[in-house]
């Protein structure tokens, strides 16, 4: 019993360290920090200011990604889902093809994952020559296959709870003209984010005792545990309805459709040829889930625009006075210091009103009114920290 706990005690050493090996750890950290720099410069091409700093999305990149990374990898070593190495070399390759496109949402699992699960599929069905340090060599390696669409599905599951939780969080408002010319506002969230999860794969290293594992290992072969650091990337547009609330909805969906995966998938153990069919669905469906996205809210109206009556709030600085008397997103601001304000001009007009002291009256997301007050101070932003949608703006953006 001591020699087989000393033995996975060096094979999760052994395993945590290919973590540090494999590109596509240090691609995400170089990639979440582009996204904010490039949110951060186009926040002040739009307000002159930016909400949240160039490190939001670093520090979102991996907390919960090790939650989830732990509990998936329990999952998967106690059932004894083993994967071959080639599907992981594949994903790895694509993983870094996508990660450097335009596209953040495609360096997911569902993609990358997918990809990987189809190379590897003709690699053994037509012997491809791969270098034997990437290839599996053991008979019935096909038999793999099935637990690697277990693993796309719980990967799909593990993608759609970090958009529910922390998609929601720092959206970046945006400004763009809608097809009548007029200027109106929307937010973006566009991340990417960090999923450590320990496999099992054949090998040399530990003998899995069949008592342990009694569905899905394979005779007395040896195996391996490797941590593979997955890259999930998520980009969405939201201009028709409540940031928070869109997103946290759009990720449930994602989980819906991960469930059913997993259930699809859960059959390839019994019929191994639907093993096939979780990676083209896991792609058509969530190319399909990101349609349905776009189309619904592209034909609805704006939920930031210009309204008669005060003025909405499309962003907050974190930290800010706005931010410290409570003013949230989607608010509407009706009168500053006594006076009705329907513009920016006038807001800061009112503003001036009172220096020392600021009172606002607005409208919050349940359509109810209340007051916030608060005294000013020379050290203070000196627009509050409020972001509004401008009377004019420069840049071509169209509606999408």
């Amino acid at each position: 019993m001591g020699s087989l706990a000393e033995a996975w005690a060096i094979e999760l050493l052994k395993g945590l360290g290919r973590l540090f090996l494999n590109p596509v750890f240090y691609l995400v950290f170089l990639a979440a920090a582009y996204y904010g720099i490039q949110r951060v410069n186009r926040e002040r091409q739009h307000f002159l200011v930016r909400a949240e700093n160039a490190y939001f999305e670093l520090k979102q990149l991996l907390p919960l990604g090790l939650i989830l990374g732990i509990s998936l990898s329990l999952i998967t070593v106690l059932a004894g889902l083993t994967v071959p190495i080639e599907l992981l070399v594949f994903a790895t390759v694509a993983t870094i093809i996508l990660i450097l496109t335009p596209k953040a949402r495609w360096a997911t699992p569902a993609y990358t994952v997918s990809i990987g699960f189809i190379l590897t599929f003709f690699a053994l069905e037509q012997n491809w020559p791969l270098p034997a340090f990437i290839s599996t060599q053991v008979e019935g390696v096909e038999y793999l296959l099935p637990a690697a669409a277990m693993i796309i599905a719980l990967l799909v599951i593990a993608e759609g709870i970090m958009i529910t939780i922390n998609g929601p969080k720092g959206t970046s408002p945006r400004l763009m003209k809608s097809r009548r010319g007029q200027v109106v506002g929307m937010h973006e969230a566009k991340r990417m984010w960090l999923l450590p999860l320990f496999l099992l794969i054949p090998g040399d290293a530990i003998s899995l005792d069949s008592t342990w594992w009694p569905l899905f290992s394979i005779g007395d072969q040896s195996y391996a545990l490797v941590a593979v650091p997955f890259a999930i990337g998520f980009q969405q547009q939201i201009q028709s309805k409540f940031p928070t609330v869109a997103v946290a909805a759009y990720g449930k969906k994602v989980i819906f459709f991960g469930v059913l995966l997993l259930l699809i998938a859960s059959g390839a153990f019994v019929y191994p040829i639907v093993s096939l069919a979780i990676p083209l669905l896991a792609i058509v469906g969530r190319e399909w889930l990101n349609y349905r996205q776009r189309s619904v809210d592209a034909k609805a109206a704006f939920y930031f625009a210009k309204k008669n009556d005060g003025l909405m709030i499309i962003g907050v600085v974190p930290h800010s006075p706005a931010d410290k008397m409570g003013l949230k997103v989607g608010e509407t601001v009706l009168k500053v210091n006594g006076l009705q304000v329907n513009d920016e001009k006038g807001f800061y007009q009112a503003l001036q009103k009172n220096a020392a002291h600021c009172k606002l009256e607005v409208i919050d997301t349940n359509n109810e009114n209340r007051f916030v007050q608060r005294a000013l101070y020379k050290t203070d932003h000196h627009e509050l920290g409020i972001l509004f949608i401008k009377e004019e703006f420069k840049k071509s953006h169209q509606a999408v």
